[in-house]
């Protein structure tokens, strides 16, 4: 297949104006499904089982099975639709959205349509500059999860090429929210890091709800990013595309860039776009077609018949209001002063998307200073050439227990890279990797004095200098003792030995 023709993408901006929307999925981390009592996958303690054991006849839509709404799912709904500034609905309720798919075994999906539980919200997001964008939320609304399936055969994974296909079904009647956005005017040339901010903000906002894990390489967060491109000046809205399931932060930016620079290079040469949905190859970079895109007209909304209205208490509404955890600019405000950031410090960690994970890491034990240092700076570069999110490569804990190990001086820094890729490898935790390896500092006096002995032998007019005043002689001696063992000898205390033998 030929490669698209991109236009470049200051051009693109100069002749159209983007407009986005967002449709972004949260997995619920209930302990179980939204209309059965099977274990939900979402759940920390459920994330592993067998294909098609986390299930039960509701969720296989299996005859004369009748669904009960989760009533934790529904206080997690309406936590997330206050904190993105939404109103309750007094009165909401269930619909059948009508389409087939493999992993749908109802061949439908209950959903809401016209009455979400939550509407008009606005949520707050800060670019890398320290501007701030307003994302207007037309809706958050409730439904369940699809299966999975899994393609066989073929070299890319996907439907294209494959042999067959399986189906698991333990992921079907998991709790979703889907917040919706308004049409979003203005981002211009920002367009791409609006939209990873946006999707950033949303995953800190649900994480600090404690509603979901919002791990994206896992699909506890998903991203569907409508793009149109709007002829300079027209004031006529384009043709979108959606692009769906995105599943990194990082994707998410690349992915509306490239849609930006595709649909530019087809108006500009006089070209149509298509409404349909798109698909993200992160190997590529590159987005391909997917499916004409419906309308809601062709889903065949209708209510649910076996669910009653959803109609939450003002009691219980303003409860959940004043258990909400602060916004994510006044907790940006409240951490940047608690850890002692310069505002290019702080900075650093939000726009690397690691804000969630920093703070973990303090809240596990190690100071602000090396939590930033270690994720924004190594976690960052492996994962860069690894192509991932740094979140998916190591957990907070792990990283604060590797922090420890520099703190009380079983490892330097280099050695601790040393460990940090060990544990990514999947080797165990950090202290594992120190023992399997054999990588801990060498402080033992007689070992060190040994190989200062050595060296010694091979430069005997160090000492000589050094009780002549040039204490910088050392350092000849200290490389060599290093290199011999390797970079694991406390370079301190060989110093300190180094000098008293002078002095001797």
């Amino acid at each position: 297949m030929a490669k698209p023709e991109l236009m470049d993408y200051d051009k693109a901006i100069e002749l159209f104006e983007p407009v986005l929307g967002f449709e972004v999925h949260v997995e619920l981390n209930t302990r179980s499904k939204m209309f059965s009592d099977a274990p939900n996958p979402a759940h920390p303690d459920f994330h592993v089982a067998e294909a098609n054991t986390q299930i039960t006849p509701v969720d296989l839509g299996l005859p004369g099975s009748l669904p009960v709404v989760n009533e934790e799912a529904i206080k997690y709904s309406i936590s997330l639709g206050l904190a993105l500034g939404c109103s309750i609905a007094p009165s909401s309720r269930f619909a059948r959205k009508n389409y087939f798919y493999p992993d749908l075994a109802k061949n439908y999906q209950i959903s809401q349509f016209d009455e979400p539980i939550a509407f008009d919200g606005n949520v707050e997001v800060e670019l890398a500059d320290g501007r701030t964008f307003q994302i207007p939320i037309e809706r958050a609304h409730m439904e369940e999860d699809a299966g999975k399936l899994t393609h066989v055969g073929g070299a890319t994974g996907r439907i294209q090429g494959a042999e067959y296909s399986l189906v698991d079904y333990n992921r079907a009647g998991v709790p979703l929210v889907e917040i919706v956005t308004n049409i979003i005017y203005g981002a211009e040339g920002d367009a791409p890091e609006l939209a990873k901010a946006y999707v950033s903000a949303i995953r800190d906002i649900v994480v600090s709800l404690g509603i979901s894990e919002a791990r994206m390489e896992r699909g506890n967060l998903r991203c569907d990013a409508n793009i149109s491109l709007s002829p300079r000046g027209s004031g006529k809205l384009g043709t979108r595309t959606e692009t769906k399931n995105v599943n990194s932060l990082r994707s998410v930016e690349r992915a509306i860039r490239y849609e930006i620079q595709r649909q530019a290079a087809i108006l500009a040469g006089g070209g149509t776009i298509i409404q349909e949905t798109r698909h993200w190859h992160e190997d590529t970079g590159r987005t391909s077609a997917g499916r004409p895109k419906s309308d809601a007209d062709d889903y065949r909304y209708f209510p649910e018949p076996d669910l009653l209205p959803v109609e939450p208490s003002t009691q219980l509404i303003e409860e959940l209001r004043a258990a909400l955890p602060e916004p994510p600019a006044v907790r940006h405000r409240r951490l940047k002063e608690s850890w002692g950031f310069t505002d290019l410090e702080f900075q650093d960690v939000v726009n690397s998307g690691l804000l969630v994970e920093v703070e973990a890491t303090v809240t596990a034990g190690a100071s602000a200073q090396q939590a930033r240092k270690w994720w924004t700076g190594e976690i960052a570069r492996l994962a860069n050439a690894a192509g991932e999110d740094a979140a998916t490569l190591v957990s907070p804990q792990q990283v604060a227990n590797l922090v420890a190990l520099i703190d009380d001086g079983t490892l330097t820094d280099r050695l601790a890279r040393q460990v940090l890729e060990g544990v990514i490898a999947g080797e165990g935790t950090p202290a594992e990797v120190v023992e399997s390896r054999g990588l801990a500092v060498v402080s033992d006096d007689t070992a060190l004095i040994a190989a200062i002995d050595d060296a010694l032998a091979s430069q005997p007019d160090v000492l000589a200098k050094i009780r002549d005043g040039k204490v910088q002689a050392a350092g000849a001696v200290i490389g060599a003792v290093m290199k011999a063992m390797r970079g694991q000898a406390d370079a301190a205390r060989v110093r300190e030995l180094v000098l008293e033998r002078a002095n001797a």
